[in-house]
């Protein structure tokens, strides 16, 4: 049932390749569909899906899993927390530019993935009825209209028919190709990977930049590693092996075999391989089968999103669990419509499949490239390779990745700048707002003092007490919160029972309760109290309340007073008179106007807000 689930989810993207791939492979690159190409570059894509997917993904990557969490955010962690010299803080710095900036280029492979996926299925309704070539573009249109519309209800209820909608798929991609296979069985020498390197030599240059077009085979190869921990490595390959793989193989040579026969069908031959009577339903298939694949990058991206909040690399932003029992199961309402405006955006420009498919690929080739130089760290510091068994196996992959990086280079200015450039205003967004939060920590830390010096003075001179419990959240888990400060400077009066909670996100997916929190009382009625959750969890006050009470300190919430420090942002146009290194002016008034539309504590960690008081300060950065 993991498995079935997993052709759902984990290779609706790979799965629909068929739809395009072979077709660019001819037609992006003018190459003649003459038996020797057809049968070069099919043992190309062949060797590619073993290559890669089988031997990088399933035998090696895989094994990079962070408590059983893979993805491209989760491998970094795994990267950074594997150095275990202190005096290697420069790879650490390394690892977490490189997987930033992996997991940015993720944002602009889920914009084009939904439209390329779907333009392709609806193209096949011109061979049903020419005259229905104009309802392309809007009949895609509506499709991603749906497909966005219903994310806030979550996948759960349709999920459970992604799976054998897939599996359906699949049966089918065998089928055809099993068909087109029978009409000529010379199609099976592209098993033989001296034809691949016969097609490179005889093609010189042409052949190497036809791997741009070969490599939309194993685009979706990253969404088997993020996937892992939804259903585990067994299941994956299970599903791979049995129904993934086969399928495509005998739908790829199904269609080589028709290239074989009648090369004028290069045109379109997934739909030109199936019988007249079938291509509506094909049509409709496939463009069920784009639609999972869209919803399963779609999902991706809100996990990355949400990684990236927990790690300290995103402002807090609305996150809805749609799911009681699947923690994975998220809908983030400003992402989902952002991609919106960007998959809409990119179906009206660029308007046909070949023209996005002239675009796909660098960025998921960028990815890879990353994910090998992040794995190679992971087996040389935690699995302990020597070098020469890392470098050999790695470095063989990266050659590899660089390869199919450098044939996707050419198509920057066919359209390849658009995933690139949203990739980096996504690493932009992203790295000014973790410097902006370590300047902001550094600035809020010079107005604080340790907690050890505040609670002499205050047993020194004793304030006034209220009744009832104050919580004060603060980031900083050394010293005494601003807030804390300013009312006792101002107020001259303290609550009952004070305590100062600072919540962390550990490089781990997931925290255990019994690791939940931390708690020291410093003096009588004063706590100091650490909470840890892992990147791939959102914290809930309830959560932490329920935690201190089985560690035998209740706070009634009923009479429990939330004060957060509510941050004002001055981009300080002046000199830096700090000790510390700041940011350039602009980037220090992004970072102001990210913060400002941050979405408040109060609603991200729900907490009452009619118990909530929060106190302003301006913060000059």
């Amino acid at each position: 049932m993991l498995s079935l689930g997993a052709l759902g989810v984990v290779f609706g993207d790979i799965g629909t390749s068929p739809l395009y791939a072979l077709r660019e492979c001819f037609g992006e690159y003018g190459l003649a569909p003459t038996p020797e190409n057809v049968i070069g570059i099919l043992s190309l894509i062949f060797w590619t899906l073993i290559t890669v997917i089988c031997i990088k993904y399933m035998a090696f990557v895989m094994r990079a899993d962070n408590k059983g969490e893979g993805g491209i955010l989760s491998l970094m962690a795994l990267a950074v927390r594997s150095q275990h010299n202190k005096d290697v803080t420069h790879r650490r710095w390394i690892m977490t530019i490189l997987g930033l900036f992996g997991a940015a280029l993720l944002y602009g492979d889920g914009i084009i993935t939904p439209a390329v996926s779907v333009l392709s299925a609806m193209e096949g309704l011109s061979l049903v009825a020419p005259n229905l070539e104009t309802f392309v573009i809007p009949l895609t249109i509506f499709v991603m209209n749906a497909l966005f519309l219903m994310q806030k209800y979550g996948t759960g209820r349709i999920g459970v028919i992604f799976g054998p909608i897939l599996l359906i798929w699949f049966v089918a991609l065998g089928a055809l190709g099993i068909n087109g296979m029978s009409e000529n069985l010379h199609i099976f020498e592209a098993l033989l990977p001296h034809h691949a390197f016969e097609f490179f030599f005889r093609n010189g240059w042409h052949g190497f930049i036809v791997l741009g077009s070969v490599f939309l085979v194993v685009t979706g190869g990253e969404a088997l590693y993020a996937d892992m921990g939804h259903f585990g490595k067994r299941p994956i390959r299970l599903a791979w092996f049995t129904v993934a793989l086969p399928a495509l193989t005998l739908n790829y040579f199904g269609q080589g075999a028709l290239l074989l026969n009648h090369p004028d069908a290069v045109s379109n031959p997934f739909y030109l391989l199936a019988p007249k009577w079938a291509l509506l339903p094909m049509v409709i298939l496939a463009t069920l089968a784009t639609v999972i694949a869209s919803q399963a990058l779609i999902s991706g991206v809100f996990s990355i999103t949400r990684q990236a909040i927990q790690l300290g690399f995103c402002p807090r932003i609305s996150i809805i669990h749609t799911s009681s029992q699947e923690i994975g199961q998220i809908y983030v309402p400003a992402v989902n419509w952002a991609l919106f405006a960007g998959v809409i955006w990119l179906v009206l420009t660029f308007k046909t499949s070949s023209n996005l498919a002239a675009a796909y690929g660098i960025a998921v080739t960028g990815t890879m490239v990353i994910t090998t130089v992040l794995a190679y760290e992971v087996a040389r510091q935690k699995w302990n390779w020597s070098l020469l068994k890392a470098s050999s196996i790695f470095g063989a992959f990266l050659i590899m990745d660089l390869a199919f990086f450098g044939a996707n280079a050419r198509k920057i200015s066919h359209g390849g700048w658009v995933p690139l450039v949203i990739g980096a205003v996504i690493y932009l967004l992203m790295t000014t707002w973790q410097k902006g939060r370590q300047v902001l920590f550094r600035r809020l830390k010079e107005r604080s003092m340790p907690i050890e010096e505040f609670c002499q003075k205050i047993l020194r001179e004793p304030p006034l007490r209220a009744p009832g419990t104050a919580i004060y959240m603060t980031g900083d888990p050394w010293g005494v919160p601003v807030p804390l400060l300013h009312n006792l400077k101002h107020n001259k009066v303290l609550h009952q029972r004070v305590a100062i909670l600072t919540i962390q996100t550990r490089e781990v997916p997931f925290v255990t309760k019994k690791d939940r929190i931390s708690i020291q009382e410093v003096i009588p009625n004063m706590y100091r109290i650490l909470a840890y959750y892992g990147f791939m969890e959102t914290p809930k006050m309830k959560h932490i309340l329920e935690a201190c009470r089985q560690k035998d300190i209740n706070f009634n919430v009923s009479d429990t007073t939330f004060v957060l420090g509510r941050e004002t942002i001055i981009a300080d146009k002046g000199p830096n008179n700090s000790d510390e290194p700041g940011m350039s002016h602009w980037r220090e008034r992004l970072f102001a106007v990210m913060s400002k539309n941050a979405q408040r504590p109060t609603a991200f960690f729900r907490i009452p807000p009619n118990q909530v008081i929060e106190v302003g300060i301006q913060v000059e950065i």
